[in-house]
């Protein structure tokens, strides 16, 4: 930057509800973690429940949240991938294009452990997952050792994408976990974002309170009820108003 140059903008990049989520699954991935280790899987069946709701929303949210939380919005093909790699590719708010890879391989390594999860089947039977009654033994026990396995490969994941971090932190000087923490990145002007933070949400929660067979009115106050017009005649029928007979 030149001296007496201004300062890039800052503008929002990640709305509330994409954080929250993002931290909240670091949140109970880690104590998924140390209750497994910890053989509380009372506790573990809970942050699973949490993790599949969390994982649920995210999905939801790619598709009906803000701009850069859409997967429409993020979700590149092998020609812009390259071209990132090359260094052709104009910096956008958001995920770039091998971001976006590792937040689709997260998300579906994530929802697969939950569903695995979901129907395995220990050594002996006692701590089971809540669909295991709906699978054979042998087949939950395959859940189970898929569950166990693919916690390692998720890991990794996880590691590879903290690495990614720190190398945009240290090298790139670009502070990931800030924007992640606050929503907000500096950029080059003319780029905006469409953050919706809780207005989707808050449609989706009113689609069932606004339903007519959902809807409960209160009976108008004696204030509030229609006066019965001076001019109206109860056996004719008819009342003289503003616009005539009628």
């Amino acid at each position: 930057m030149t001296e007496g140059a201004a300062p890039a903008p800052r503008i929002r990049v990640w709305d509330v509800p994409v954080r929250v989520c993002h931290w909240l699954i670091v949140l109970f991935v880690a104590a998924s973690w140390w209750t497994a280790e910890a053989k509380r899987m009372d506790w573990h069946r809970y942050c699973g429940y949490a993790l599949l709701s969390l994982a649920t929303f995210r999905v939801y949210w790619g598709f009906f949240g803000s701009s850069t939380a859409r997967f429409s919005e993020f979700v590149r093909g092998p020609r812009t991938i390259v071209s990132y790699l090359k260094g052709r590719w104009a910096a956008m708010p958001g995920h770039n294009p091998l971001g976006a890879l590792s937040v689709l391989a997260l998300l579906g390594l994530l929802l697969t452990q939950i569903v695995l999860g979901l129907f395995a089947v220990d050594v002996d039977g006692i701590e089971s997952g809540p669909l295991s009654t709906y699978v054979s033994f042998d087949t939950g026990r395959s859940a189970a050792e898929w569950h166990d396995s693919l916690f390692d490969a998720l890991l990794w994941l996880i590691g590879l994408h903290v690495a990614a971090v720190l190398f945009y932190l240290l090298y790139r000087k670009e502070n990931l976990v800030g924007a992640m923490l606050h929503g907000t990145r500096s950029f080059s002007s003319g780029i905006s974002t469409s953050p919706k933070s809780w207005c989707s949400i808050s449609t989706v929660a009113r689609t069932g309170t606004s339903a007519p067979w959902m809807r409960m009115e209160r009976a108008p106050s004696a204030s509030e009820r229609p006066r019965v017009p001076a001019a109206w005649n109860p056996v004719s029928k008819t009342m003289v108003s503003g616009f005539g007979k009628r």
